[in-house]
């Protein structure tokens, strides 16, 4: 028994130098995948969010919705369509993505983090006016722009409205739904928003939370630690495929701007994000 004890004091014990160092810090967590979809997970992800606040750090949440979003489309029975990796948004469609991700989705976040004795505000559309957004085109094989309706790009962050919520204490939620001109709403791919929110508010990380370890090398093994020469060369070799490459796009982008590190984790794993955050060696992968 007091063994056990010692250890659990061991644990707080070598997670001490990095409360220090990332207290008072901005951590732009990107919520999505299982971590979303089981409700143990969910519970747990977001407890941590809470105790992420307690101990002095400002953390922020971006979260997806992709699975909700098409089991919605399904049920009006309305077409499910992407192109290059983003939803092609018709009007019917970004009816459902506003409903989905704003009066279900975002809600439902903010209630748990209430419920685990945080003090959470909801950001989506027009609410708030947070993500603003410009229309984003697509180019074809024979570089013709070509439309995909509603989908749209990060083109600015109301952050200080953001910081001055995070300094009355609140963890931000945000759904990656951006305004226009003229207030037309816009649906924004998650990791793309998660990004640009950490660039703006110059976050000390940004987390993205996916249902693999990370970066994986050729032998399966997780890759610790990438940096923008190492993802080339590994998506120029297909090591890097399929949906990690925007994620490390999104990585190197926030890096640039000015985030410190960007992580990718499993968010299957039980209180991932303190893992990553508080042990020396991490879970997952680092993109520096």
């Amino acid at each position: 028994m007091i063994e056990r004890l010692i250890q659990r004091a061991s644990t707080v014990i070598e997670a001490l130098p990095y409360i220090i160092k990332f207290h008072n810090k901005i951590i732009v967590i990107k919520y999505g995948g299982s971590a979303m979809l089981n409700p143990e997970l969910k519970k747990q992800v977001l407890r941590d969010v809470v105790l992420l606040k307690y101990l002095g750090m400002h953390p922020v949440l971006v979260h997806g919705g992709g699975p909700e979003i098409n089991k919605a489309l399904k049920r009006s029975k309305i077409e499910i369509k992407f192109e290059q990796g983003l939803r092609v948004t018709t009007k019917e469609v970004m009816r459902v993505v506003e409903k989905v991700l704003g009066g279900k989705v975002n809600q439902d976040i903010v209630s748990l983090l209430k419920k685990n004795g945080g003090k959470a505000k909801g950001f989506y559309g027009k609410k708030g006016n947070v993500i603003l957004a410009r229309k984003q085109w697509l180019i074809d094989e024979h570089g013709k722009y070509f439309d995909i309706g509603y989908t749209g790009q990060v083109s600015g962050i109301r952050y200080r409205f953001l910081w001055k919520w995070m300094k009355m204490g609140y963890i931000p939620v945000l759904s990656p739904i951006g305004v226009g001109r003229g207030g037309k709403v816009y649906n924004i791919n998650a990791d793309s928003a998660a990004a640009a929110v950490a660039a703006h508010l110059e976050a000390e990380k940004l987390i993205l939370l996916t249902d693999v370890r990370g970066v994986l090398g050729k032998d399966g093994k997780l890759i610790s630690s990438v940096n923008a020469y190492k993802v080339r060369k590994l998506i120029k070799q297909g090591v890097i495929s399929g949906g990690m490459i925007p994620k490390v796009k999104c990585g190197l982008h926030a890096l640039r701007k000015g985030v410190k590190t960007a992580h990718i984790i499993d968010g299957k794993i039980p209180h991932c994000i303190l893992l990553e955050l508080f042990t020396d060696s991490g879970i997952g992968t680092m993109v520096v």
